[in-house]
Formats: structure tokens, sequence, C-alpha cells
């Protein structure tokens, strides 16, 4: 039986790789010409802690523990509960402060001060170049990409599938007015139709002044990539946004490092931090946070509430779908750091936070 899941897992890892290579040929990475606060050398960026390269030997063991390696608890065996989100409930809230909805995964609906922004929005089935295999959802979208309203701004914190997603952004093309991505993004958007004067790209501790808020995007440590030609040739990033009553801050995805704290020195407190509790392992600690680290960033970031997004949508780990939830509530009891848990499709704004409610808890 193992010989068999091996062969099936080679043969699958060939046909990704033939099918990336394939499409990285395609791929739209426009050069950066000019200096950047990001460390960017030989073509590719890179994180202001330096990170051990995984072997070749490391990247199979990978693999092929990914595939042969039995898994449990990965999947709900629950129905994730989903609160149905109208383009009349959005139009109903106040325009005189800041919404949002956790949509699913890292994706998040924001109202600010009547105009509709988007981060990280990924409402394809699966987040993965396929539609085919990959990671599948674990629950429908609140809303549905047609029945969101014009979208002002959507927000991109780097390009892995899930957190750029293309039949996404393409679906959003009509009804966006501009797209903030980091520095060589614009690329991919350019070649999926977006045009070049609707797209802002950012580099690190670059900030945008708009009539309701100070947009900046910070730095993470991770890395980007879509195939197997364009590693690291886009940058990364966290997102800070703050108005005249709200100081959100956007996780992205990241490892833990010294960054938070120089983030939080700087632009915090915040009301809300939204910091990735998901997807986590000790083969890529340094890349992804484990909850107990998570809680921490926040802590470094002077977060007053803590909202533990990048998960409950997409197995994309070993670890059981509940582990983040239960972890990060553990910890955050034992360090005195308040969670909100909502639910997916959940309306809230700063001075109506929702309280931690384990919905994941609830019986078969």
């Amino acid at each position: 039986m193992f010989v068999i899941k091996l062969i099936v897992a080679l043969i699958i890892m060939l046909s990704l790789a033939i099918y990336i290579v394939n499409n990285s040929i395609k791929a739209k990475v426009n050069p950066i010409n000019e200096a950047t606060s990001a460390p960017y050398e030989g073509s590719k960026f890179h994180n202001t802690a330096p990170r051990s390269p995984m072997s070749f030997s490391d990247t199979v063991t990978l693999w092929v523990r990914f595939f042969t390696e039995k898994k449990v608890d990965t999947t709900p065996n629950i129905n994730i509960p989903v609160r149905t989100v109208s383009r009349a409930d959005l139009d109903a809230l106040s325009s005189d402060r800041l919404h949002l909805v956790k949509l699913g995964h890292s994706s998040i609906l924001l109202k600010v001060y009547g105009e509709y922004w988007l981060i990280d929005p990924v409402f394809s089935d699966r987040a993965s170049p396929f539609q085919l295999i990959g990671p599948k959802r674990f629950h429908q979208p609140p809303i549905s990409l047609e029945d969101l309203p014009p979208i002002d701004k959507v927000l991109i914190s780097h390009n892995h599938y899930d957190h750029l997603d293309k039949a996404s952004i393409k679906a959003l093309l009509a009804k966006t007015q501009q797209f903030m991505v980091p520095k060589g993004v614009d690329g991919d958007l350019i070649d999926w139709g977006v045009e070049e004067g609707k797209i802002i790209t950012l580099d690190w501790w670059q900030e945008i002044q708009t009539p309701q808020s100070l947009i900046a995007f910070t730095p993470t440590q991770h890395f980007s990539g879509r195939g197997m030609g364009d590693g690291n040739m886009t940058l990364w990033g966290s997102w800070v946004i703050k108005t005249p009553q709200e100081s959100l801050f956007f996780s992205g995805d990241s490892g833990y490092f010294q960054g938070f704290k120089e983030i939080g020195d700087k632009y915090g407190p915040f009301d809300l931090t939204m910091v990735e509790t998901g997807a986590y392992d000790s083969n890529w600690a340094d890349i992804h946070m484990k909850p107990e680290d998570s809680v921490q960033a926040h802590i470094d970031l002077q977060g007053k509430v803590m909202m533990p997004i990048h998960n409950g949508t997409f197995d994309l780990a070993f670890h059981t779908w509940h582990d983040p939830f239960d972890r990060v509530v553990a910890e955050s009891e034992r360090r005195n750091v308040t969670l909100s848990t909502p639910e997916f499709g959940q309306v809230f704004s700063i001075n109506n936070l929702p309280p931690l409610t384990p919905w994941w808890q609830q019986t078969p």
C-alpha cells in the first residue's frame, strides 16, 4: 500500500510540476528597477532574517509525507456556520464608521466610511492552480462575487493561491476601482486584464493616505511564488489601516519575527489585529506561525483584541481543522489576551466586536 501511495504521489508531483512550469513561463512578473525597503537582490526579495533553504531531500521527504501521511480530523465533521450576507444588508450599514465581515480563510470584506474594500478575496472552490484537485473549501462564501457591491479597493498581501485568486480577481475587474498589491504582483493582475492605471504597488513601510484612512504596507516573514520559476520575485507583507476612529492590522502570512514589534511601535496600538493562526507545521515554522506565536505577535503589535484568521476554510497542513482555534484559545487565556471569533458572514464593527464563541465545538 505504501508503494502504491508513493507512486501516486510521484505522478501527481510530476503532473503538478509540468503544469506549473508551463504556466510560470507565461507569468508576468514586472522587474523591480528602483530601490526597495524590502531586501532585494538577484531579482528576488528576501526576508530581513535569512531563512535556511530546504534541501532537495527535505523537499522530497515533505512531498512524500504530504501524500502518504494519514491525516486525522483535518476536515470538519460539522456544518460550518455561515451567515448569508446580502447586498441590501451591506448597504444598510452606516457610513460613519468601519464595518467588517470575515468571508473565509483570510478573506475580509470591509465597509470603510461608505466604501467597500476587500482583503485577499478568495471565492473559488479550491485554493489551487487547478479546480479539480487541491485544497477544497469547507464552506461557501457568505456572499457571492456577483452580489458584492461596487468595490473601491482590493488589498492583496502576497501572491499565493489562498490569498491571490485569479478567478476572483477577474470577476472583480468590472466592479473594482483600485487594486493595492505588493511590488511585482501587478504583473499578474495586468496579465489577467486589470488596467494598469487601477493598480498601486507598494513596498514595505510605504503609506497611502485616503480621505477615509491611512493605509500602510508592512513587513512579514514569508515568501512568494505561483510557479516553479517565479519564487520570491514578488513581495509579500501585511496591512495597517487607520481611520479617525479605528486602527486595524491584517497579518497576511508570516512566521514569527521581530517585525511585529516594529510595526506595533510605529503604528500601534491596534483596536483589532487579524493574525494568521493556521496551516502551521514544524517543517515550515519560519514562514507560518503556530498559534502560540500568533498570540505573541498580537502582543508585540500592541493589539487590544485579536481575531484569528487563515483557518476554518481550507485544509493546508497536517493538523486537525480545529487545532488552530483550540490552541489559540488556550494561549490567549494563558496570556490574558481578548479574542474575537466571529462566524463567517457575521457583520461587526470595532465598538461591537463579537466575543469569543467556540462555534467550532458544536456537536455533529
